[in-house]
Order: structure tokens, then sequence, then C-alpha cells
């Protein structure tokens, strides 16, 4: 008791910060080595659906059990950088600041890693907390999982329709067929709606769709012909 008189009103507050900072600490890394090894029960994403838990569609598959042309086409879509960056794309941000002050709307230049972050951590909405938060735990995921860890959570946990999480249960609700038996133009159509699959539907593909659909597969063509994907061991 003598202690925290000492302490004052400030250095007790100082004290509790602190403490709360190391416990944050402890639990996010935790939270990360942990997720590296086991796959995640529930994400942040899912807990935000509108109806009950129950009726979201999520199967977990290990990354034996998800067709390469799944990867592939989310790499192609998504973030072609993937296996070069470490976590953010600082050119494809540029790109998108450029893009912008030009007229155009103002994209998404968040990577695979960045997005995994917040599927699995965070809230849905921009702003600067958010952003933070998803830079701190993009910095985790990349230090202590490798790519192909990142990638794996990514194709289970990514939204590809309203309620349905994760190329296996995509591929069983739009196509009949397991994740590992996904075509290059099927896994291409589910990497189509992947911007704003509440908009965009893998079952009912607008044009617009389709157009992703196609230059999708030819970006995944170009890849594999430079040996972009050489090194995803995949």
């Amino acid at each position: 008791m003598a202690n925290v008189r000492r302490l004052g009103p400030v250095g007790l507050v100082v004290r509790c910060v602190a403490a709360a900072l190391v416990a944050w600490l402890l639990l996010s890394v935790g939270a990360v080595l942990a997720l590296r090894r086991w796959p995640p029960p529930v994400t942040a994403m899912m807990l935000e659906q509108p109806g009950p838990l129950r009726e979201t569609r999520y199967e977990w598959r290990d990354r034996a059990q998800l067709a390469p042309t799944a990867a592939r086409a989310v790499i192609a879509s998504e973030d072609q950088r993937f296996l070069a960056h470490h976590g953010f794309d600082f050119d494809q941000l540029q790109i998108a600041i450029d893009e912008y002050r030009a007229g155009d709307e103002l994209r998404g230049a968040s990577t695979i890693t960045q997005q995994v972050a917040k599927n699995l951590f965070l809230w849905s909405g921009r702003s600067f907390v958010r952003k933070g938060l998803e830079a701190y735990f993009t910095v985790l995921l990349e230090a202590f999982w490798p790519k192909q860890r990142i990638l794996e959570v990514y194709l289970n946990v990514a939204e590809l329709g309203d309620g349905v999480f994760g190329v296996e249960a995509a591929a069983r609700q739009y196509f009949g067929a397991h994740a590992s038996a996904l075509s290059a133009e099927q896994a291409a159509l589910l990497a189509a709606v992947l911007p704003n699959p509440h908009k965009l539907h893998a079952d009912k593909p607008s044009n617009y769709v389709r157009g992703r659909q196609s230059w999708i597969l030819a970006q995944m063509k170009l890849l594999e012909t430079r040996g972009h994907y050489r090194g995803l061991d995949w």
C-alpha cells in the first residue's frame, strides 16, 4: 500500500497502462502463434454476420486439400507481389493514391496478409484505429507465419458470398465440388467476387464478374509463364 501511495495517481495510471499493453502484446502474439498451427474456429468477420453464427458456411481445409488453382487465382486477383513483399505493398498503395488524385475512385490496396489480419481479428469499416491495428497484426503475421500459412488461412476465411467463408464452402455451394477439385475457371470466378462478395456473385455472375474472371485467368497464365508461382510450393 505504501508503494502505491508513493507512486501517486499519475504513476499508478502509467503502471496500469503499461500492464495493459504488456497483456495485449502477450495475448495478440499468443493468438497469432496458436493460429499458425491450429485452424481458427471462428473469425471476427464471421461474428459480424447479421444472422446466427450457426448459419455461417465455413469448412476448414488444409493446404493439401486446396487446389493450386485457388491459390494462384487469389494471388493474380488480389496481390500479385504477395511472395515478394513483407505484408505491405507500397508500390500498389502509391498507384492507388495517384489514380485517386487523377480523378478515379479510391480503391483498396490491401495485401493478402492485411486481409487475413482484418478477417481474423478486426471489425469492418474504416478508421485510423482499425488501420493501425491491421498494420500491427500484419507485422505479426509476416513475422511468425510462412507465406504458405498466410495464404492457406486466407483461402479458408475469405468471404465469398453472403455468409459463405472459404473456398471449400464456396465450391460446395456454387459448384457442388470440393476445393481440391476447383478448375482454373472456377477458382478465377471465386476470386472475381472478392472485392465485394455482397454485391458480386459467383452463382449469378454479372458481365462485370465475367470480365474480372477472364482478366484473372489471363493474369494467372501470364504469372505462370514468368515463373511467378515457383516460390509458392503449392
